[in-house]
């Protein structure tokens, strides 16, 4: 790649970089109380355009440096906190906290690709089952020191593109037929989102000791 295609991109990078500093600065001047609906659209547009410099920068690092996109990867899964175990039957992949779904196309590479590569070097390093038929637990977990106003409806977060990656490395297939889908929301000490994945006998049980042990939005209501 030539010092011109090199000088275009990082010009293009910095201009994204120019409007999300915008973007935060209307955060910031924004009443969350008053203008909660503006506040959601300002904190969604900067969290996506955040993704998309991260993207670029990938791009970037993988056409203008010697580190390999597996090697940046790894570093990359770390970085976003993507942890992956296995114990008693029950898998559970850690994750940031999701997004709502995308209102327009969008880069998704920012979650999706550490995270395929993840769990692709897990199940290579691990013995994992291959789930003929099983549960899969969507955790949403909120920050409890924050606005529970902030708590999204199931069905507009990005749910279908992690099943997806999950289902290629550790399920028979993710239709109903083979696959039941169970969500819940949570309270913690930050945002975050943890994925269950299970035998359908196992998850009653799994199902009432997590409930006991983790603080739900009922306690609170």
């Amino acid at each position: 790649m030539n010092t011109k295609t090199v000088f275009d991109r990082l010009q293009s990078i910095d201009d994204e970089v120019q409007k999300l500093h915008n973007t935060i600065f209307a955060l910031k001047t924004t009443d969350i109380q008053a203008y909660a609906d503006k506040y959601e659209e300002l904190s969604i547009s900067a969290a996506l355009r955040s993704e998309r410099i991260a993207c670029q920068l990938r791009n970037l690092v993988y056409t203008t440096t010697d580190t390999g996109k597996k090697d940046y990867l790894k570093q990359a899964a770390a970085v976003q906190g993507i942890k992956i175990s296995f114990s008693n039957s029950v898998l559970s992949i850690t994750m940031p906290g999701l997004l709502p779904k995308r209102k327009l196309r969008t880069n998704t590479a920012f979650l999706h690709e550490p995270l395929n590569l993840a769990l692709q070097t897990y199940v290579t390093e691990h013995s994992i089952p291959l789930y003929k038929r099983c549960v899969v637990c969507f955790s949403q977990i909120y920050d409890q020191s924050l606005s529970l106003q902030r708590i999204c409806d199931y069905d507009n977060l990005e749910f279908k593109q992690i099943l997806d990656t999950i289902a290629s490395y550790v399920l028979v297939d993710d239709t109903g037929l083979f696959c039941d889908s169970y969500h819940t929301t949570e309270l913690g000490n930050y945002d975050h989102t943890v994925i269950f994945v299970m035998e359908p006998e196992i998850f009653p049980g799994w199902l009432k000791d997590r409930k006991e042990s983790i603080k739900t939005i009922s306690e609170i209501s």
